[in-house]
């Protein structure tokens, strides 16, 4: 297989650069994955318009699906990251664990979106209809349905990035289920 470099500031065109400095002064570091975004003159200005658009879910919805979706497609990569970031949103590990296995036993909303969108990421789309009817049952709207499906879409741009390329995780490794 192809051992993919990691772009650097120094590698990637003018418009990355300015991203890569944001990056670094927002997170003290440019992922890897996002890294590797920069392989491309737009993918990674449009990832991240994409990933910080405004939302009707919060950042703990966000981070079920993210890691629901990371779980589903064995992503190391997204699980690692989101795991961490899981943390910073409130969730304990224990928690994260559930989330990631499907569910939220712990809280009745955010398990109906954990179970749809795995039912939905698992099936392609095609979620098992008791479960998209428990999700409106548990007070989310069909606004909510589609951002659910724009943050699946989110995470599985990376979850293949990073199944195609296999860049390194620089990220804590999440804990194996």
């Amino acid at each position: 297989m192809k051992t993919f470099t990691i772009p650097t500031a120094a590698t990637v065109s003018p418009a990355n650069q300015a991203i890569f400095e944001n990056l670094q002064q927002g997170l003290g570091m440019v992922p890897n994955l996002y890294a590797t975004l920069a392989h491309s003159e737009h993918a990674l200005g449009n990832y991240l318009t994409l990933q910080n658009g405004k939302s009707s879910l919060n950042a703990k919805e966000r981070e079920v699906i993210n890691l629901v979706v990371s779980q589903v497609n064995a992503c190391a990569y997204c699980l690692a990251a989101h795991t961490v970031i899981g943390g910073m949103v409130g969730f304990t590990p224990e928690q994260i664990i559930a989330i990631r296995k499907g569910g939220a036993p712990f809280d009745a909303k955010l398990d109906a979106l954990a179970r749809l969108v795995k039912s939905a990421t698992e099936r392609r789309g095609h979620a098992e209809p008791a479960l998209t009817e428990a999700f409106f049952a548990a007070g989310y709207t069909e606004g909510h349905l589609v951002d659910a499906v724009m943050v699946i879409g989110d995470k599985i741009i990376t979850n293949y990035l990073h199944a195609l390329t296999q860049v390194p995780v620089d990220f804590p490794a999440a804990p194996a289920l």
